[in-house]
């Protein structure tokens, strides 16, 4: 088996209401996302810096995607102090399931929220 150097590649979360979950995301993000329809899917893109070829994801609305707090957890950067992004969470109508919490030294820190589609999603920064 050859050495992978990321194990993950690409997230995809799962929406019911589009613009409500755009409106939610961009607001937490601090940031537009681009949208595209691929297919049958109506796609909002998660800032991603081409350049890195760091992973990146989506909101994504269409058949087979139904949100849920159970299953995959998909981690979100955030950036420096994640406090800014939780301080943003509920005033953009989600929900703090778990505040900043300390996960070692040098791991850093992580956060769970619910969007406004009933997902879990976290968050992680290293202060």
């Amino acid at each position: 088996m050859e050495n992978l150097k990321d194990a993950i590649v690409w997230a995809e979360i799962p929406v019911l209401n589009f613009e409500r979950a755009k409106a939610f995301y961009s607001s937490i993000l601090n940031c537009e996302l681009y949208e595209q329809m691929m297919g049958s899917l109506r796609m909002g893109f998660l800032p991603m810096d081409p350049e890195s070829k760091g992973v990146g994801g989506t909101i994504v609305q269409g058949h087979g995607y139904t949100p849920s707090a159970l299953g995959t957890k998909v981690y979100l950067n955030g950036g420096k102090d994640l406090t800014k992004i939780l301080n943003r969470i509920e005033p953009a109508n989600g929900k703090i399931i778990q505040p900043k919490t300390k996960i070692t030294d040098e791991i850093g820190y992580f956060a769970i929220f619910e969007d406004t589609e009933g997902n879990h999603v976290c968050v992680h920064s290293l202060d």
